[in-house]
């Protein structure tokens, strides 16, 4: 976000703004990538369930699938709210709500308390990402500007799984020494805890932070339209949001049925297996840290690829190509027999698949006006990415079921791997009709 092409240097307000949109993203996926990590010993925990059964399966499909359910649809209520009542202000109630449903989390005595809460965290992510992103989009005007600055703060989502990696790690290592919950020292307990983090700062920082002058002036004068689902689907739309729903959702697939299983599929690896529960989570974590670092160097390579490569269609090709072939060989080999070619071929994965996510986070906000931006963001990104895409996790529990294998873990990885061919091979056929936008629409 350095000096461009005629633009200055960010002054101290946008710096401000961008450190809220990029603390935001941040902890959008650190609470996302929660559950990945602790799925398996929270449910040791509140349930008792063997991992492998189809108990240990209904309850992982039940909070991966319905907390993304209920977030798609208050996501796009999300949108709706964002385009009515402005976008600060649902952005910062939104992380406050997925702050303080991860900190409740942290004292759940049952699954069921942990799935509704999950469920709450989920809707809170979910409108945050659409209200910051249409925020973004209108406070700088300089089309550069605006694509760099989109790039590179959704660049800190990738900071956030890194910092839950990194948390989930030290409560495992360390948490022997905080203060005990319900008795114990479980280290799932307390990386939930640890989401209220972005909350705090947002109560001394709320008043320093503008509302979107393009929102603000429409209102205003009276020419803010009101936003529609339905207008989604007329002519001048259609194509975009049906070929934009079908991509995201492809994103999601690949994410949710693929490179979110892998933790679950460590434990089983030949090295892994016979290791002490502790030292099978500290492997569980070294290796989610690699697709942590990939994610980031994904989405750092979109935001600079982005105000270079004018073709929205080129762009995201140069993800899905690869990803079509390399990722599927990743669930395939590695991650049934070598866990160091696995930590490189999940770094491979995150580069290709999250990079993506920032795709959508720069794309969406071009091929919509002002009143209906943060509805058709909201469209795409929650009915395609978190309520059909992650069905994915649903497809990939079930075909581990039935894939051939000698372990229950390496079942799992062969159906993720299918899932992920099967999510690129579709996203990349929708390509095709995937408009090639110019300048922000009014």
């Amino acid at each position: 976000m350095a000096e461009q092409s005629g633009v200055g240097r960010l002054t101290g307000k946008e710096w401000l703004i961008c450190g809220v949109a990029a603390m935001g993203f941040a902890f959008d996926i650190y609470e996302l990538l929660m559950l990945p990590l602790i799925v398996r010993p929270a449910l040791l925990a509140l349930e008792n369930v063997t991992p492998g059964t189809p108990e240990f399966g209904r309850w992982v499909n039940l909070l991966f699938y319905v907390p993304a359910v209920c977030g798609g649809v208050f996501g796009l209520l999300g949108g709706y709210l964002t385009d009515r009542f402005g976008r600060l202000r649902v952005l910062l109630w939104s992380i406050m709500l997925y702050g303080v449903s991860a900190f409740a989390a942290g004292f759940a005595t049952s699954a069921g308390m942990l799935l509704f809460l999950r469920c709450t965290t989920f809707i809170g992510v979910s409108v945050e990402f659409v209200a910051g992103i249409a925020w973004l989009a209108e406070l700088f005007p300089n089309p550069k500007r605006r694509q760099s600055v989109l790039g590179y703060t959704q660049a800190f989502s990738s900071i956030g799984g890194l910092m839950v990696t990194g948390m989930y790690y030290l409560t495992v290592t360390y948490g022997d020494s905080l203060p005990a919950i319900y008795g114990g020292h479980e280290a799932w307990r307390y990386t939930l805890l640890s989401g209220l983090i972005p909350a705090i700062p947002l109560m001394a920082i709320r008043p320093f932070l503008p509302e979107s002058q393009i929102w603000q002036e429409k209102r205003a004068q009276g020419t803010l339209k009101r936003t529609s689902v339905r207008e989604l689907f007329t002519p001048a739309f259609r194509t975009t949001t049906i070929a934009t729903t079908i991509l995201v959702a492809c994103t999601y697939a690949a994410a949710f049925g693929g490179l979110q299983q892998v933790p679950r599929m460590v434990p089983g690896l030949p090295s892994v297996v016979d290791l002490p529960g502790q030292q099978q989570q500290q492997a569980v974590a070294a290796v989610q840290s690699y697709q942590e670092f990939g994610g980031m160097m994904g989405r750092v390579l979109l935001a600079l690829l982005a105000v270079r490569i004018l073709g929205r269609r080129r762009l995201i090709r140069l993800f899905l190509v690869p990803g079509v072939v390399i990722i599927p060989l990743v669930f395939f080999f590695p991650a049934v027999n070598n866990i160091e070619a696995l930590k490189w071929g999940i770094l491979i994965a995150g580069v290709l698949t999250v990079g993506q996510m920032s795709f959508w986070g720069n794309y969406l906000p071009f091929v919509y006006p002002t009143h209906l931006r943060g509805t058709g963001e909201a469209f795409a990104a929650n009915v395609g990415g978190r309520m059909i895409g992650t069905m994915a996790v649903l497809l990939t529990t079930q075909l581990a079921l039935i894939m051939p294998g000698e372990t229950s873990f390496d079942r799992l990885a062969y159906a993720g791997g299918t899932v992920v061919f099967l999510a690129y091979a579709i996203a990349l056929a929708t390509t095709f009709f995937l408009p090639e936008p110019t300048e922000l629409p009014d």
